[in-house]
């Protein structure tokens, strides 16, 4: 196996560092007779493909299994190359020795000829096959240690080096066949030399490849991009790296995706309908036009109604003169709030012709009455207070007119919350923080699962991870399972939950 090693500044990719020819990794001269993965020697005939090639320096020869266990033990982000010859590895390596260089410190990429007697074995324990006539090499990512994936994506420099610096994200745009029509943009100096050049209309849209709106519209730009073609040109740049705070803040990219026109360079103004087809793009680009300035949305308060709407100045003063007021605390561009509002209307007309009517409902802007919501702590939209007298009351989940009509006739304090998981007698053992490594050394096998409470994953692994629990609590060689509530922040439990599960790990 040849390896190109991409030292890093830090953890387990510098721990294996640059070797140079003849010395070992502290530059020392091995001693004679001594066995360690090492460069080729300079006394080495090689291939006169390789000879020729520009195959990076830093390519060494591993074929012993547990040389290449080691390889995967101290570094954390392995792409491997396994190839049928020397010969079918040429275009490979050529390729992969430029990927080296610009990943260098990120990850490792290694090689393994299964046709050398050597590395057979170390091809077949690792479950390479090359045997069909028409494969001739395999891309096996590795990942802490472990089988990560077979890499499938283009074998082109760009989506090589995007994987290994995110071997989960997702694939370059240009990548998908569709997207061929479709002008991609790496790096600003391009994207200027574009606009110099350009004579045809240009929309280029400025996206991050996380962002859900992005994907959903990808597919018609570039169906509109083929239909276009010859005519105008339409071209795709992921700016959400630091490195394009220039063109960002240039074109006011607030947000993804920006969508801007240019005409023989001059920029004109952005394409706003995000929610448009292939169709609808081509249709615009028949008569480019400027977005129509929005109506404001009148406020809520000024719409009129049998809603009070309250301030920091009246509130008090209200509280007084009516007994019975269920308050939402709202902001204009909550979605939540814009759907319960109808809702909430229809319960206060309904109660404001009641001959004897049970009470009043009010409405708070909390963006522009902050004092209030500060002093009720809002920190979500919508948020429902009931006041009886002037003592504020806790309001369980109302949402519809029936509900809220039905709580102001018989308003009763809601049922007191569920005991949390630490509460619960179960044969979970919690952990914090104090007795956290204390407990984990007196263990020999113990599973730990990070959680947050309200994370909707945990809550639905909980049950089965307490019915194991139960399972084992009397087996001391097994062990009981741990479990972590609060070790972390909740900054970190975000980034964690949702869209992924709960974290398990075993220790």
């Amino acid at each position: 196996m040849r390896c190109v090693g991409l030292p890093s500044s830090s953890g387990s990719e510098a721990a294996l560092g640059s070797i140079s020819v003849g010395a070992d990794s502290s530059g020392a001269q091995p001693e004679a007779g001594t066995h360690s993965r090492r460069l080729l020697d300079p006394q080495v005939v090689l291939p006169s493909w390789l000879s020729s090639a520009k195959v990076s320096s830093l390519i060494e020869r591993i074929s012993d299994p547990k040389d290449l266990k080691k390889l995967l033990r101290t570094r954390n982000n392995v792409l491997v190359l396994y190839s049928k010859s020397e010969a079918a590895a040429e275009n490979h390596l050529r390729l992969l020795s430029t990927v080296a260089q610009a990943v260098k410190g990120q990850g490792t990429i290694c090689w393994v000829d299964c046709g050398d007697a050597e590395s057979r074995k170390l091809c077949k324990k690792m479950k390479v096959d090359l045997s069909p006539k028409d494969k001739k090499v395999e891309l096996f990512h590795y990942q802490d240690g472990a089988f990560h994936t077979e890499y499938n994506r283009a074998v082109t420099f760009k989506s090589i080096v995007a994987f290994l610096k995110d071997p989960k994200g997702p694939p370059l745009w240009e990548e998908d066949p569709g997207a061929k029509d479709v002008v991609h943009i790496d790096i600003e100096k391009d994207f200027r030399r574009l606009l110099k050049k350009e004579e045809r209309p240009l929309l280029v849209m400025f996206y991050a490849p996380w962002c859900s709106v992005c994907k959903r519209m990808m597919p018609h730009f570039q169906k509109a991009a083929t239909q276009l073609r010859g005519h105008a040109v339409l071209a795709g740049m992921n700016v959400h790296s630091s490195e394009f705070e220039n063109i960002k803040e240039e074109y006011s990219v607030r947000g993804y995706p920006t969508i801007c026109y240019f005409e023989k360079g001059r920029f004109l103004f952005q394409y706003d309908n995000y929610g448009s087809t292939a169709e609808d793009i081509v249709e615009w680009l028949k008569s480019p036009q400027p977005p129509q300035p929005q109506v404001p949305e009148t406020p809520w308060a000024d719409e009129g109604g049998s809603v009070y709407h309250l301030t920091d100045e009246d509130f008090d003063q209200f509280l007084k003169e009516h007994s019975s007021v269920l308050v939402m605390f709202h902001a204009p561009w909550c979605g939540h709030c814009k759907k319960m509002k109808p809702e909430f209307e229809k319960a206060a007309e309904a109660l404001h012709g009641e001959a004897d009517s049970s009470g009043v409902l009010a409405a708070v802007d909390a963006t522009i009455n902050k004092a209030l919501a500060e002093r009720f702590h809002i920190s979500e939209f919508p948020t429902l207070k009931y006041f009886k007298h002037g003592e504020k009351h806790e309001v369980p989940v109302l949402r519809t007119k029936k509900k809220f009509l039905e709580w102001m006739q018989n308003p009763e304090a809601p049922p007191p919350p569920e005991p949390t998981w630490e509460e619960q007698q179960t044969s979970v053992l919690h952990l914090v923080g104090d007795n956290f490594r204390e407990t984990l050394k007196k263990k020999k096998h113990t599973l730990v699962m990070f959680y947050a409470p309200w994370c909707p994953h945990c809550k639905k692994v909980i049950p089965h991870f307490t019915a194991a629990a139960a399972v084992f609590k009397d087996d001391r060689k097994r062990q009981d399972l741990t479990i972590l509530p609060k070790l972390v922040s909740d900054s970190w439990a975000q980034a964690i939950c949702p869209p992924r599960p709960p974290r398990v790990l075993g220790l």
